[in-house]
């Protein structure tokens, strides 16, 4: 059952070209000559490429059903993950790689989301923001204000290794985006 492009809408998965793809937004537009079209950008599922694409009105594409399974992260073993299904309390291994740079932040009982079609494994969403401790970094210096700009590495207890400001020191708990590697704001204990 195809679906054509008067029912696109934000988020709505299709298949094309053999892959998953997302679509992150779109824009009907009817110019004043030729036919309409559809203006999309889109994101695959499998691999987080994004990609602009543009179909004509009318155009089909083959919805794809996406299962969004609750997972969570039980502790890394060598170059694996070990994942305990939510549902079945069955315990999955995975290589850390298939979780992308966003892998670095998993803390133990931590909840992912692992994205299945056809009972095909696309992929893991990981949490966009998680609160980690600093478990090493050079001491503050005295002076250094929150508003200084400067920064320093910092090393989190899962290992990941970002940028801080100078008043962050080893104990404080801080707020990282994972999908960009950035430091938010530190959390009050």
């Amino acid at each position: 059952m195809a679906i054509d492009t008067s029912d696109f809408r934000n988020g709505l998965n299709f298949y094309m070209d053999g892959e998953v793809w997302t679509i992150i937004e779109f824009q009907h537009v009817k110019p004043g000559k030729g036919g309409a079209f559809v203006r999309t950008r889109l994101r695959k599922v499998r691999t987080g490429q994004t990609l602009e694409k543009t179909f004509r009105s009318g155009e089909k594409v083959d919805p794809a059903f996406v299962e969004k399974l609750k997972m969570q992260f039980l502790y890394k073993q060598n170059s694996e993950a070990i994942l305990m299904d939510l549902d079945t309390y069955e315990q999955i291994p995975v290589e850390m790689s298939s979780l992308g740079d966003q892998g670095q932040y998993l803390k133990e009982d931590m909840e992912i989301v692992c994205l299945q079609a056809n009972n095909e494994v696309l992929g893991y969403e990981v949490p966009n923001f998680v609160e980690l401790e600093v478990t090493q970094t050079d001491p503050g210096e005295r002076g250094n204000t929150v508003s200084g700009g400067a920064t320093k590495p910092a090393t989190l207890e899962t290992g990941a290794v970002i940028q801080v400001p100078f008043h962050i020191n080893i104990g404080d708990i801080v707020k990282v985006d994972t999908r960009t590697d950035a430091y938010l704001e530190r959390v009050k204990k």
